[in-house]
């Protein structure tokens, strides 16, 4: 069982990465990779909101969802719970850490609809995932999500002040990095 777990944790994070791979929650990648500290911020409320939502879309299908049959409902509830998340990780970054609540901003209030947060919710239910395999799969996706924005991010700060033809500054330079961290990331296949 817990070999079975921590091959859901490396497959989630690492061979099949949510953003990397799955092209999920391309819009904060992108944005809130220009620093690493930022970039490690949303990483972290990435973390909390895809762990806690995997967890409780989970309760909420098992136990409320299948047994009133409104599996139709799916969708709406699982934004709803994110959306519920989201707010609640803004009030605490608002109060606490106020420098990253602002450095996020706009991009905090889209982990809501980031289609990684609700892809993993969706996931979990078609694969029938029992509760600990859908918190081990929410944590997985959220700690590639992570190292994804974060190498990111690295890069994206290294790479500042080179010298790149006029053509590929900008947008299709990070594009091309993203494409080569895919590349790379591929080749953790052969762990599986």
């Amino acid at each position: 069982m817990i070999k079975t777990l921590f091959l859901v944790l490396l497959t989630t994070a690492l061979i099949n990465n949510v953003v990397l791979s799955q092209f999920l929650g391309i819009c904060p990648f992108l944005g809130v990779s220009k620093n690493v500290k930022t970039a490690a911020g949303m990483g972290g409320a990435v973390v909390f909101v895809i762990t806690i939502a995997s967890a409780v879309t989970n309760l909420l299908y098992t136990f409320v969802i299948e047994k009133l049959n409104i599996t139709f409902l799916n969708t709406i509830i699982f934004i709803l719970v994110i959306a519920a998340l989201v707010q609640l990780i803004e009030l605490f970054l608002k109060k606490f850490v106020p420098k990253l609540h602002q450095s996020l901003g706009v991009y905090l209030p889209l982990i809501t609809t980031n289609c990684a947060v609700l892809g993993v919710a969706l996931t979990n239910v078609q694969e029938d995932n029992n509760f600990i395999t859908a918190l081990i799969t929410g944590i997985g996706t959220a700690i590639g999500f992570a190292v994804a924005i974060i190498i990111l991010a690295g890069i994206r700060e290294k790479t500042e002040n080179n010298d790149i033809p006029k053509a590929f500054r900008g947008t299709p330079a990070v594009l091309l990095t993203a494409c080569l961290m895919a590349i790379a990331f591929y080749g953790f296949n052969v762990l599986a």
